[in-house]
């Protein structure tokens, strides 16, 4: 069954290990190099903006791309989530001068398509970035942007936070584990339909992701 408002004091040990063990295949633990840009692709979870923020201001890289109109999380905000994410960046010290809004993008593959065509248009040449996304999107992410704009180098990082710290009152942890659990599923599946490159998933994952599905969490999978 599924727990509403799960404390993990009492989630059954059982969960708590199949989510972990998706929480961990998700993030891909690249190391930080100096680069051309940071693109951080919008969500519902603002703390992606306030590692890119870090970043900037650690001076790995001269600007900061935001990308996100309103998607599946935020339909209800009164404005996109590339404004949203700038905001944060702003209040933490990094100038408007270096900062990109792309505020049109739904979905992970606009990010990239978008974010690509706004960098052509202005005439910025980006060999190599950062990618920042939330800790349990860095796989699907990196699978997505190595399909869909291949000329580019490409790390990626996520706020340093442990599954057990993540869920807040806005992100509740039943939503994550039904979100990483879908996402899971599109890694498997949007290769097939040219969204992204493969990904090996290990049978270990495989078992995880299958558990919590019979355990009912199922809310983010794709309709078959």
């Amino acid at each position: 069954m599924i727990f509403d408002n799960i404390n993990f004091a009492v989630m059954k040990q059982e969960l708590i290990a199949a989510a972990k063990t998706l929480w961990n295949y998700h993030l891909m633990h690249h190391r930080m190099e100096q680069s051309d840009c940071i693109l951080v692709l919008g969500s519902h979870d603002l703390r992606p903006a306030e590692r890119a923020a870090e970043l900037f201001l650690q001076g790995l890289a001269p600007m900061i791309l935001f990308s996100g109109g309103l998607g599946n999380f935020t339909r209800e905000w009164k404005e996109p989530e590339a404004e949203k994410f700038a905001e944060v960046a702003l209040k933490m010290g990094v100038p408007a001068s270096a900062l990109l809004l792309e505020c049109k993008s739904t979905n992970t593959g606009e990010n990239i398509l978008f974010s690509k065509q706004l960098l052509k248009d202005k005439n910025i040449v980006v060999r190599n970035l950062i990618l920042v996304q939330k800790p349990y999107m860095e796989r699907r992410s990196y699978a997505t942007i190595r399909k869909q704009w291949p000329e580019v180098e490409v790390l990626v990082t996520s706020p340093a936070i442990s599954f057990e710290e993540y869920p807040n009152e806005e992100i509740p942890a039943d939503k994550v584990i039904n979100i990483m659990v879908g996402d899971l599923q599109r890694i498997i599946e949007y290769p097939k339909k040219g969204f992204q490159i493969p990904q090996e998933v290990p049978d270990e994952v495989i078992d995880a992701f299958n558990f919590l599905i019979n355990a009912g969490y199922d809310k983010h999978l794709m309709k078959q």
